[in-house]
Parts: C-alpha cells; sequence; structure tokens
C-alpha cells in the first residue's frame, strides 16, 4: 500500500535538474499533472482538485506560453500573478510547482518540432492559424520535463483538448489524458484569466454568451445564435459551430476574446443525424 510522505511543504522547481530531483523524491506514487499559465482562478483550482483525487501526488506548472500568442495579441499584458498563484496552489496541496523561464523550455531557440494534427482544423485554426501548433510543442516539453501519469484540461477549451489528445496518441506518450468540466460563476459565465480584462459593462454582457450558446444546443439554430449574440451586445462573432456533439462559440467584447461551448440536447443531436 502506497504511504504518502509526510512532508507538505509545496516544492518549487525553476529548473529541469530541480524539477528531477523533486520527482524522484515523490517514489512511487502516481503523479496528476495541470499545465497553466498562471492568474489562476476557481477552474484552475478544481482542476487541481480533480488531479488530486486521481493520483497521489499532483503538480502544476505556470508557464506563459510565447509561442501560441501571434504579434498581435496579449503575450505581454498577460496577467502573470506568481506570488498569488503559489498560494492558491500551497493551499490545496499541490507537492511540486514548476516555473520555468523561456529558456528552460526552449533551450535551443523556438523552432515548433510538432503540428497539431487534423482536429486542430477551423474553429480556432481560422482566427489563431500558430495557436495550436505553439501548444502542441509546449505541451509535448512540459509533459517531458514533469513525467506524470495523467494529466488535467478544462472543457471550456474543448478543441484544444482534443488537439492534446490526438497528439499524445500520435508521440505515443504514456500519459492519460483527462478532461474536467468547465467551471462557471454563478450567472454561468466560463472562467477564464482573460475574464480579468472586462469591465462590470463588459461582464454583464459577457455572462450571455452561455445563454446563447445553451440555446442553440437545445435548438440547433446556430444562426440565430450569432444574431442573438450581437443582439446582446457583443463586437464580433468568430464563430458559432458545431463539433463533438458541441455547440462551440467565440466573440470578442472590445478587446478581449471569450470561447465556450455547451453539449447539445441529445433530442437535437438525433435529428440532426
Amino acid at each position: 500500500m502506497f504511504i504518502k510522505d509526510k512532508d507538505k511543504t509545496m516544492k518549487i522547481a525553476r529548473t529541469i535538474e530541480e524539477l528531477d530531483a523533486f520527482r524522484e523524491k515523490l517514489g512511487e506514487g502516481t503523479l496528476a499533472y495541470v499545465p497553466t499559465m498562471g492568474a489562476l482562478h476557481d477552474g484552475h483550482l478544481s482542476l487541481v482538485r480533480l488531479a488530486r483525487k486521481k493520483c497521489d501526488y499532483v503538480a502544476v506548472s505556470i508557464f506563459v506560453n510565447p509561442t501560441q500568442f501571434a504579434p498581435d495579441e496579449d503575450f505581454n499584458s498577460y496577467p502573470r500573478t506568481e506570488k498569488e498563484d503559489a498560494k492558491k496552489l500551497e493551499a490545496e496541496g499541490v507537492d511540486i510547482l514548476f516555473l520555468p523561464t523561456e529558456n528552460v523550455i526552449y533551450p535551443e531557440g523556438k523552432d515548433l518540432d510538432i503540428k497539431a494534427g487534423n482536429v486542430a482544423e477551423g474553429l480556432e485554426t481560422t482566427f489563431r492559424p500558430a495557436f495550436f501548433d505553439g501548444v502542441v510543442n509546449v505541451v509535448n516539453r512540459l509533459f517531458n520535463a514533469v513525467k506524470p501519469d495523467i494529466a488535467v484540461f478544462g472543457e471550456k477549451d474543448f478543441q484544444q483538448l482534443q488537439v492534446i489528445t490526438q497528439m499524445v496518441e500520435n508521440e505515443s506518450i504514456p500519459i492519460k489524458i483527462i478532461g474536467a468540466p468547465t467551471a462557471r460563476d454563478e450567472n454561468g459565465l466560463a472562467l477564464s484569466s482573460r475574464n480579468l480584462y472586462l469591465s462590470e459593462d463588459e461582464l454583464v454582457i459577457a455572462r450571455k454568451l452561455n445563454i446563447a450558446l445553451r440555446e442553440a444546443a437545445k435548438t440547433g439554430d446556430l444562426e440565430a445564435t450569432g444574431k442573438a449574440l450581437l443582439d446582446y451586445g457583443f463586437d464580433k462573432i468568430d464563430y458559432v459551430e458545431t463539433r463533438w456533439n458541441r455547440v462551440l462559440g467565440a466573440a470578442w467584447l472590445g478587446k478581449t476574446r471569450l470561447i465556450d461551448n455547451i453539449a447539445i440536447d441529445e433530442k437535437v443531436a438525433a435529428a440532426a443525424q
């Protein structure tokens, strides 16, 4: 029977060597991993809690990955709250926090050796062409560094979840990928670090994204959903589409881009077949 080490102090690794040393000390216990870009909210912490249920130990990384941002996107302004994040993770009982720099993840430059598979086509890729290539490369490098048994990703980024699952299969990586339900606020807004960009007035509008997508999941009327979002006050709609038995949407409020997805009603899905 596995008995966890009594030392509950969260270890912080900033290099691969430190990470290897902490990983080795875990011994025979299984390790669950939650990769993040920081600015942690309850959605991230829900992933950590699920990870805790699945394995003996939990590792979390915080790394704002430059290769998944286009030149005109918010890499430089993306919220970075390392000290606050570390306190939240330690309170959740995280065993290892990995805080690599860009040089640690990309020691030989930011070449993208791996290409995202066919599930990356359309949706996000239509509007962010390099995004998923950046994602699969950083996730692959993080997996090689952390060496977890399982990794937990949120279903809010549903296409990303499919892309990473496919990458793991294509690269024969011995890690189980687990999707966690989307965490939402009391009004149904999907939690996101980018919600910090929204004004109070924009938050009122943002909370209607899931309402519109839920209606689409019931009716199957995607055109009406796009019109409804504009009527609610969204500035631009990138897409409202169905895939993987979900309605997925991306819309803009000012300079903030929000995404969400809702499972399609079984009767609607049956009628569409």
